[in-house]
């Protein structure tokens, strides 16, 4: 009898994993690593697909600027600055390395910037959903 119930219980997991798997591509859930960002279909725009890093920095940089970073009250930085965060990016990107930059804003939001490589570097059976423009 133990054996039947343990079945079922296992079951019930593996479907709900099955069901938010399925959920995944279209859902509002974030994904854990950057490169399944790729597996999100609803996520997919011409105008954000890019072969040229200076775009993607270009893009990374007008969204930082229009969500400023929250102020600590002591004036202390409380994230790395706008400079060292392109200069890594620049740096990196172009190695197939994915860009995030998470930070909360004046008005207290989170603010989430990633920009996936694709093919990615670590998640390479993953295809591209767009040829970059």
């Amino acid at each position: 009898m133990v054996t039947d119930l343990e079945d079922k219980r296992q079951q019930q997991v593996l479907d709900r994993y099955r069901e938010a798997a399925a959920e995944f591509q279209t859902g509002n859930v974030p994904p854990l690593m950057t490169g399944h960002w790729l597996s999100k279909k609803d996520q997919v725009s011409t105008d954000r697909t890019w072969r040229d890093v200076g775009i993607a920095l270009a893009w990374l940089t007008k969204h930082y600027e229009a969500n400023p970073q929250y102020e600590r009250a002591d004036g202390l930085q409380a994230y790395g600055s706008l400079e060292s965060k392109l200069e890594y990016a620049a740096d990196v990107l172009p190695r197939g390395v994915d860009v995030s930059w998470v930070h909360y804003t004046a008005s207290k939001n989170l603010l989430s910037l990633s920009v996936v490589c694709c093919p990615n570097r670590f998640h390479p059976d993953i295809p591209c959903p767009l040829p970059p423009s």
